[in-house]
């Protein structure tokens, strides 16, 4: 899977390749939705990360934030993909974490090739709230949405990384962990380089 900045990124560039008539500000909101059992310990992973056959960027008979979900399913396999062509996962310190590091670092490499991020601020602070087949109370949706509200409002550090990962209740007690893999990876070029072609072939 990729984090939330990157995911963000993916949908603009869905959007920029595929000029549609979908809502984009609900389907962004399904595009980072799944990652949201990460707040909330009753969510399951299989509860958000449906299985599609098959999985494509066919979004017919969904409403926005529908096609948004299933679109994150769908980058989540592109971007595996995509990374096991390049070997990037024989890199130092690549597989840290569940992984976890790489899906942070390339939020930061990609946050720059979005630039209205303001107005996704005021959104997912003012987030709509949207029924969905999963055990999701209003509460829980909107302290998601505005956690991620604090994350995107600036291109993300080490510092703002880990404060993110402070929210998260299974990553709290490994946020330093996984902040010192980020900054070791960080250094390493040959990773970086991966990374950014991630958002430059997902689509």
């Amino acid at each position: 899977m990729a984090s939330q900045i990157a995911h963000i990124i993916y949908a603009k560039k869905y959007f920029d390749k595929y000029p549609s008539t979908i809502d984009k500000d609900e389907f962004i909101l399904g595009s980072i939705f799944p990652d949201m059992r990460r707040i909330d310990e009753n969510i399951k992973r299989k509860d958000t990360h449906r299985h599609y056959d098959p999985l494509d960027l066919n979004f017919k008979g969904l409403t926005a934030f529908e096609a948004g979900w299933k679109f994150h399913l769908y980058c989540d396999m592109k971007r595996e993909e995509i990374l096991n062509r390049y070997e990037f996962y024989s890199l130092p310190g690549a597989e840290d974490f569940w992984r976890l590091p790489a899906k942070l670092l390339e939020d930061e490499i990609v946050y720059d090739k979005y630039n209205n991020w303001e107005k996704l601020v005021l959104y997912f602070n003012e987030v709509p709230f949207i029924e969905t087949s999963v055990n999701v109370s209003r509460e829980t949706f909107s302290l998601w949405y505005a956690i991620l509200a604090k994350y995107i409002e600036k291109k993300p550090n080490s510092k703002t990384m880990s404060i993110v990962l402070s929210k998260l209740p299974d990553l709290v007690e490994k946020a330093s962990g996984v902040v010192q893999s980020i900054d070791a990876l960080r250094k390493n070029k040959k990773a970086v380089d991966i990374l950014a072609k991630v958002a430059e072939e997902i689509v």
